[in-house]
């Protein structure tokens, strides 16, 4: 009885962090809303990717504030956070670290393992496709697996661990392309668009604050309990066998689009894996619980399915001769598939 009652207590009092943590980040999509302008719905999306347990690629051009949005990510979730600038120059060893040889004062020698920036809770990857592919290939195994082998040792990454990498969309010199089997570990690919004018108004009034030393001040951190607590209750969200089945069909719509449209057959090449079947029911979920809401719904999957495909569809040539892209594609695949 006594153990009842423990427990009792203990799911009440998780469930209560995880209430807070609801509140605590709808009053914080707000607060990071007065730095960084104009991008609601961009900053929505890295929440429900780092709510869901994952990796975020943002796309855009320079000046977005990508890299802010990162910090300022990093401070009010309490992640620690590091940022790597991606050169064609940087070696693997730069990102992951490597192995010394030291001497101790008896004079036998031994291997010393320095850590490398890869070890903290938050890495932002800046500008990721600018270095050659074995140095982005250091990023698969910590991306997945959450560790990385050096000399055959594993050394484990802090938990949580998220990577939230920026790729420039326009500039293609010297960089080199990200392959499908890196791109696929992202869990979203979200395109960070320029803001309206009036959000471009408030960038230039926070400007002028900051060179006169009036910054806002940035929120309290949420605890890392009540942040583990919010991505158990992400994981425990109801979601109907018909909502599992809708986001099934979706995924195998997008490799046998033939059963659906002769024209979505034309238009891709391969379809998205077992991976992308995880990562709408993950992501579906912490858009769910992000808004609220006490299962998942259609609506849900349709809001993130964007975001979550958009990487992982392999468009054919015809496709991109004719100018279709993958978010088309995608409107398609939503109006072809039934809903339940």
């Amino acid at each position: 009885m006594q153990r009842d009652t423990t427990a009792a207590a203990a799911a009440s009092e998780i469930e209560q962090d995880a209430d807070r943590a609801i509140e605590r980040l709808a009053g914080m999509k707000a607060e990071i809303g007065r730095v960084i302008f104009g991008q609601e719905n961009v900053v929505e999306e890295v929440l429900i990717a780092l709510l869901a347990g994952g990796h975020a690629l943002l796309v855009g051009v320079p000046g977005l504030a990508k890299t802010r949005l990162a910090e300022t990510l990093g401070t009010v979730l309490g992640l620690t956070e590091k940022r790597i600038q991606f050169t064609p120059d940087l070696m693997p060893a730069d990102i992951i670290g490597s192995e010394v040889l030291e001497e101790d004062s008896g004079g036998r020698q031994h291997f010393r393992f320095i850590e490398g920036p890869i070890f903290t809770q938050l890495l932002m990857a800046d500008e990721i496709n600018r270095a050659s592919p074995r140095t982005q290939a250091a990023l698969l195994q910590a991306m997945q697996e959450r560790k990385v082998t050096v000399a055959g040792h594993d050394h484990r990454l802090p938990a949580p661990f998220h990577v939230l990498a920026t790729q420039n969309p326009i500039e293609q010199e010297g960089t080199y392309p990200l392959p499908e089997a890196q791109l696929d570990r992202f869990l979203m690919h979200v395109n960070v668009d320029y803001p309206d004018a009036s959000a471009e108004m408030e960038i230039l009034r926070l400007t002028r604050a900051e060179a006169s030393h009036k910054n806002a001040p940035m929120p309290t951190p949420l605890r890392q309990e009540t942040v583990f607590a919010a991505r158990q209750d992400v994981l425990a969200m109801h979601m109907a066998s018909a909502v599992e089945q809708y986001i099934v069909q979706l995924v195998i719509a997008s490799r046998k689009p033939a059963a659906y449209s002769q024209q979505l057959a034309g238009w891709i090449e391969y379809g998205g894996s077992p991976r992308a079947t995880i990562a709408l029911d993950r992501c579906a979920r912490a858009h769910a619980w992000l808004h609220g809401q006490d299962y998942v719904s259609p609506d849900d999957v349709q809001a993130v399915a964007a975001d979550v495909l958009r990487h992982r569809l392999l468009l054919s040539f015809e496709a991109e001769a004719n100018g279709v892209t993958p978010d088309q594609v995608i409107r398609e695949l939503l109006a072809l598939v039934p809903v339940g």
